[in-house]
């Protein structure tokens, strides 16, 4: 006659070589790689989100650099670099379009005491820059992204 154990009596099943320590290491193996895991995707997307901010700062700059080069070639073709009143205002509402630069303004400002030459300054400000608060709430002072090119004509 067989006698069968009783459920107080069964044995659970342990594979060989495991102690009763070891019951769960697996398991706080995966749960610790999930995190660093986790640490690693997050580090990606900050890291994407620094790449798009730095892209269209490139973008900004590249506008404002195609803007300074327009009223250069304007003063190029006067051969001044004093620019037409109309002409001016033209181009600074050019710059200051939401299309071209974000809060952008522009201005050309002769270089004093030296003939035939001028800057051309161009600043924005960058949406991305715009929506920063310091830590008591108050929005930060906001630096804008400056665009400055010398222009010089040769002396006639």
């Amino acid at each position: 006659m067989r006698v069968l154990p009783s459920a107080s009596r069964a044995r659970t099943h342990r594979p060989a070589g495991r102690s009763p320590r070891q019951a769960g290491v697996a398991l706080i193996e995966v749960l610790v790689s999930i995190l660093l895991f986790s640490f690693a995707i997050l580090g990606l997307v900050g890291l994407q989100a620094q790449a798009i901010s730095l892209s269209l700062e490139a973008d900004y700059r590249s506008r404002a650099s195609l803007l300074a080069d327009e009223i250069a070639a304007q003063m190029w073709l006067k051969k001044s670099v004093t620019v037409d009143n109309t002409v001016l205002t033209t181009w600074k509402s050019k710059v200051a379009s939401s299309t071209q630069l974000p809060s952008g303004s522009g201005d050309v400002i002769p270089v004093t005491g030296v003939p035939n030459q001028a800057d051309i300054l161009i600043q924005w400000t960058a949406p991305s820059r715009r929506g920063s608060t310091s830590g008591t709430g108050a929005p930060a002072a906001v630096t804008p992204s400056n665009f400055v090119t010398r222009v010089t004509l040769p002396s006639t």
